[in-house]
């Protein structure tokens, strides 16, 4: 068996860890029949990941090395034994090897070579490629069989050494002052990226095996890579069965540190929430589904897994004999549950057939050895479990007191040590007159939650068909700078009439010390209402968040960079009046072919779009419009992108350039990389253009 492992440069998000539970369970499902399981989990330290990043001559671990100060081999080592850590905290059963990409230079180039002459592969500028066009089965597995749907798929920029742009690197010359580098019969260079795997899965587990692992996103253009330099070295098939794990989705968006929503197993233990939850949130959707990841579903596992213990707990203090009857029962109790797990490992299923057990009649010591069985399988590491009800003595002394106390009615008293108890740690149950069961709390109940939170718009409660209930409502949204935040309240109250209006902040995943300070300034103004995210939501689920739960007739969307400088509302509402106008704000843009926006020359009037440092609204407009698209976690050209769908309603966008308005600098902005913000405003751009490419009717030049 042989998956695919971390590229260590940096940690393994929670959506890498996903298609490693997947493995681990098949893995155990093998064991748990006998068979002796070889398992190979490569670990990639020479640091390209993707064919795009390997064609531009840039390597993560480099990077990674360069921005901590340390050299890719300690960048490598760190973050291998991040990866094992995690493993062994989801009680992954650890791999028989690791090999590193790093110790089997020599394995790939004997390969490489060896295609080069059969005619697979062919060497120019010493760079080494593989010529798909060579290998006939190339893009079986991925269905990407015709050359379109092959160029499609790759959506690259392609090297002018190729013979074709279908072709991939196999050896890649390395550039001038290149660390990681090593010598080839084609000069300095380092291997490309499916070449690692195919001479590791060859030197461990042989010219042919049963099982390849990984996530889905490894079909096309790894897997195929690996398939075609695999199959054409060893002139054989080298896989009986591929497997491939569904994305795990976060606030409904493939979990990437693009899209800043890349959660590692650490973020879940900062929260005082127990990682193995994520073990079982993740046995709750079938492997070949995406799962949705929401800090409220992983709560809800937690407190399933929980439960799940104390019953544990309770069986195994169980002694009934079991009979020849009950053994019967027990194996197909046994059969049901296997049978759920060979239906293409159906979890959710195995997992109900668990509850459904917890329910039955059967005795307690059966339930504990059915679920020893279980277990073997689900990886829960119930064995492990401490005895919640095994209580000190001086716990059981308070207890015999409170008890003493109700009989004789004295309530006050004993409901004081009850509280005394709950703050050191223990719930008490009472079950009948003068009985009670008595328990170490769960984690989950020693968390302090200090407000409710939500985990994503959906979980807002939406006032879009409801009766406005005042003037305006204005929506800010607090990701950190709570100064900005700060000014920006004080200058909407210095110049508008608070009974006029509402203010809602909707804290965006911050800190601890931020969240309060928000919750502070709600306590001096009525006019604020707060509403705090678990976490950081993208901007068009934020944005959301705040339309749905504005009541005002007038709903403004303001930036924390805009401080006012004097009243703005009633100019706002004037301009809103006619039935044709849409938005109406301070920053308008123009274009002429979709592909440039410009601020024009700051003049008043009508505009091809707002910016959203003030894009004020009818909230009637949205039942007409609808809500933003929450496939844009990141806020630039997110503006532009909801402006065209006021526009395709009909509705004209007017900008105001003489409101009271001073821009401060946009720290969000400012504080990202610059890198990485063209990065993701890029991805924004290609999002609007893909909706909106062909509507240049909508265009005020048209």
């Amino acid at each position: 068996m042989y998956t695919c492992g971390p590229t260590v440069y940096r940690d393994a998000h929670i959506g890498n860890m996903r298609s490693y539970l997947m493995s681990d369970w098949i893995k155990r499902r093998m064991l748990f029949s006998g068979y002796q399981v070889i398992h190979v989990k490569n670990i990639t330290d020479v640091g390209h990941m993707r064919q795009e990043i390997l064609e531009q001559g840039e390597d993560k671990m480099i990077a990674s090395a360069i921005a901590e100060g340390k050299t890719t081999q300690e960048i490598a080592e760190f973050y291998t034994n991040r990866f094992l850590n995690d493993e062994k905290i989801l009680n992954i059963i650890p791999a028989n090897y690791f090999p590193k990409a790093t110790d089997h230079i020599e394995e790939m180039i004997t390969i490489i070579d060896d295609l080069i002459s059969k005619g697979f592969a062919y060497e120019i500028d010493s760079n080494v490629y593989f010529q798909v066009d060579k290998f006939e089965n190339y893009g079986k597995l991925s269905g990407n069989i015709h050359d379109s749907q092959l160029l499609e798929a790759m959506r690259i920029d392609t090297d002018p050494n190729k013979k074709d742009p279908r072709d991939f690197t196999l050896w890649k010359n390395a550039e001038p002052g290149r660390e990681l580098k090593w010598k080839s019969p084609w000069g300095d260079g380092f291997p490309g990226w499916h070449i690692e795997c195919s001479a590791m899965s060859i030197k461990y587990l042989g010219n042919y095996f049963d099982l390849h692992t990984g996530g889905v996103d490894n079909i096309f253009p790894h897997h195929e890579g690996e398939i075609a330099q695999s199959e054409s070295f060893l002139n054989c098939s080298f896989v009986s069965h591929w497997v491939h794990g569904q994305h795990l989705l976060a606030d409904g968006v493939k979990m990437s540190k693009s899209a800043q929503n890349a959660y590692i197993l650490s973020d879940l233990s900062d929260r005082n929430i127990d990682p193995m939850s994520f073990r079982y949130l993740c046995m709750t959707a079938r492997y070949r589904t995406r799962l949705n990841f929401t800090f409220t579903s992983l709560k809800a596992s937690e407190t399933a897994l929980n439960r799940l213990k104390r019953l544990y707990v309770s069986w195994s203090q169980d002694s009934s004999k079991l009979t020849s009857e009950i053994l019967s029962d027990m194996s197909d109790w046994e059969g049901k549950f296997i049978s759920k797990i060979d239906d293409d490992l159906n979890l959710p299923e195995a997992v109900s057939i668990v509850w459904a057990l917890t329910e039955s009649s059967m005795p307690g010591s059966a339930k504990y050895n059915l679920m020893n069985k279980f277990d073997e399988i689900l990886g829960l590491n119930l064995s492990k479990t401490l005895n919640m009800y095994q209580l000190p003595v001086t716990v059981k002394k308070d207890l015999d007191e409170r008890s003493d106390l109700r009989s004789t009615g004295k309530f006050d008293e004993a409901d004081f040590i009850r509280n005394q108890l709950g703050i050191k740690g223990y719930k008490i149950h009472d079950v009948s007159s003068g009985k009670y069961l008595a328990r170490l709390k769960d984690p989950s109940e020693l968390r302090d939650e200090k407000w409710e939170t939500i985990s994503s718009s959906s979980n807002v409660l939406s006032n879009i068909d409801s009766p406005s209930e005042l003037k305006c409502s204005i929506g800010l949204i607090a990701d950190g700078y709570f100064d900005d935040l700060k000014r920006c309240i004080n200058s909407i109250l210095s110049h508008e009439n608070s009974e006029d209006i509402e203010i809602i902040i909707l804290d965006n995943g911050n800190d601890e010390d931020i969240a309060s300070d928000i919750e502070s300034l709600s306590k001096q103004f009525s006019t604020i209402k707060v509403i705090h995210a678990d976490h950081r939501l993208g901007d068009a689920a934020s944005k959301n968040v705040l339309i749905k739960s504005a009541k005002g007739e007038i709903f403004i969307l303001v930036d924390t960079s805009v401080e006012f400088t004097g009243s703005f509302l009633s100019r706002i509402e004037k301009l809103l009046l006619p039935d044709d106008v849409g938005v109406v704000g301070y920053a308008g843009l123009k274009t002429e072919t979709l592909l440039h926006f410009h601020d024009g020359e700051g003049e008043s009037g009508d505009v091809d779009a707002m910016q959203a440092y003030c894009f004020a609204f009818k909230r009637k407009s949205i039942t007409k419009v609808g809500l933003m698209r929450e496939c844009f976690r990141f806020y630039r050209n997110l503006d532009i992108d909801f402006s065209f769908q006021f526009k395709e309603k009909g509705y004209r966008i007017i900008a105001d350039n003489n409101l009271s308005i001073t821009l401060h600098t946009h720290r969000g902005w400012e504080d990202l990389p610059s890198t990485q913000r063209d990065e993701l405003s890029r991805k924004n751009y290609g999002k609007f253009l893909k909706k909106w490419r062909n509507r240049e009717d909508l265009l005020l030049s048209k």
